[in-house]
């Protein structure tokens, strides 16, 4: 079992998920449905204004880098998708930065008090 922290910034760091009434809940019925098609758990989602935190449960043979284009490029996606005004405030480019936090959660840190941090 690995877990891992993922930080994903909006596009300019601009305050979409403030912006935008439901845009956050968008973003885990999203993840829902990314559970079904890969080997991958969302363990927690913790939405911040212009950035996501997840805590994701996933099997080794998904490496880091593939996980966070997996969840950044579906979630993508289907947020403009589903919430096309969004696309308005990125004045009609990509949703995610380019750059990404991705680390795995260790023995150090409980998982527990990972998942307090991330919903918080």
């Amino acid at each position: 079992m690995l877990l891992y922290h993922l930080v994903c910034p909006a596009k300019y760091r601009r305050n979409v998920f403030r912006d935008v009434a439901g845009a956050d809940q968008e973003i885990k019925k999203i993840c829902l449905e990314i559970e079904k098609r890969f080997d991958i758990h969302f363990v927690e989602i913790g939405v911040d204004q212009n950035h996501v935190h997840f805590l994701i449960q996933s099997v080794p043979m998904i490496s880091p880098t593939n996980l966070a284009k997996i969840v950044k490029s579906i979630t993508a996606r289907e947020i403009f998708r589903v919430k096309p005004e969004i696309r308005k405030l990125l004045w009609g480019g990509e949703f995610w930065t380019k750059g990404y936090y991705i680390n795995t959660v260790g023995k150090a840190a409980s998982e527990e008090a990972i998942k307090q941090y991330v919903q918080n």
